[in-house]
């Protein structure tokens, strides 16, 4: 006749251990999990108080037409509800602005992804030189925006930049390239091309050594020439890497700020004057409920572009 055994006092069984056990380890991740916020209290009242905090605040002053109007009465609030937001399509110049901005992002991401992705491609190829050759690419990126946009301001000088005098060795008449309103946003974006694409272009290395190569190899013996591997075999393996990178390069070609402000202060004409300058003008001006309406309009903005490269970048499934 088989008898039955017990588990030694004291010791874990099979279905999970002693009660005693059981209340021990409890009592244990209440205090891990006490300890840990404990820790991270810090953080979230500072989060709180500068980020949550200014973000409902500003939500709050976006219905509101708090202004500054002088210094006796240096704030006048009244509820505004949508009224800020139906005079920004209203305004002229916003609509103005919105469109240079779109401008900027649907020209600037794709042409500067594709740069870098070329660019990446080719280090990725060499075996020599690569470190110095990333440093050269990323160098742009870490410099001051305000120097580089200096730097390029003189570039691009009509009379005395190195361009135009290049061109003129040619025979050609230099343009003025930051002068002329059909000019001076696409010379913005081939400045934000160039500053950006070292960032990128190292996003895009670090994913094609991760693309395997036996499934290049396999594909070269089945017949697939460079091309045919490249867009059937890498791409579709960089779609995650594609899409970190449309998503980082177009939140920052919405919020374009420094390079109108520097090289052409919004000129001519508004050319180039973008949603982010217009926002700072906005409060400048002290239109405070103004400016923070024009803020969310940005927002939403930006929420939109990054759900539609979600849904054209994702992996596949």
């Amino acid at each position: 006749m088989a008898t039955a055994t017990r588990a030694p006092a004291g010791r874990p069984t099979p279905a999970g251990g002693t009660p005693g056990g059981r209340r021990r380890r409890s009592l244990l991740q209440r205090r891990q999990a006490r300890t840990a916020w404990l820790l991270a209290l810090p953080f979230l009242l500072l989060f709180a108080a500068f980020t949550v905090g200014p973000v409902f605040a500003s939500l709050f002053m976006s219905f509101t037409d708090m202004r500054s109007t002088d210094v006796r009465t240096p704030f006048a609030v009244d509820l505004a509800g949508f009224d800020n937001y139906t005079a920004l399509f209203q305004d002229e110049l916003f609509r103005k602005v919105a469109v240079n901005t779109a401008i900027f992002v649907v020209v600037g991401v794709p042409l500067t992804m594709v740069l870098a992705l070329a660019a990446a491609v080719g280090l990725n190829r060499i075996t020599r030189l690569k470190a110095f050759f990333r440093l050269g690419y990323y160098l742009p990126v870490v410099t001051s925006i305000v120097a580089v946009a200096v730097v390029w301001r003189f570039l691009l000088q009509p009379d005395t930049g190195p361009i135009n005098q290049l061109l003129s060795v040619a025979g050609i008449d230099g343009p003025d390239w930051l002068g002329d309103p059909s000019l001076a946003l696409p010379s913005l974006i081939v400045m934000a091309t160039w500053r950006n694409l070292g960032t990128l272009m190292v996003i895009f290395l670090a994913g094609l050594q991760t693309v395997p190569r036996e499934l290049l190899e396999a594909a070269e013996v089945d017949g697939a020439g460079r091309w045919q591997r490249f867009r059937h075999v890498t791409l579709p393996l960089l779609r995650p890497v594609l899409l970190f990178g449309a998503v980082i390069t177009g939140v920052g070609y919405l919020q374009v700020f420094e390079e109108p402000f520097v090289m052409t202060n919004g000129g001519p004409l508004n050319a180039t004057r973008s949603v982010s300058y217009y926002i700072y003008d906005q409060f400048s001006f002290g239109n405070y409920g103004y400016a923070a309406a024009a803020s969310y309009v940005l927002f939403v903005a930006i929420v939109v572009m990054t759900v539609l490269q979600f849904r054209l970048l994702r992996p596949k499934a």
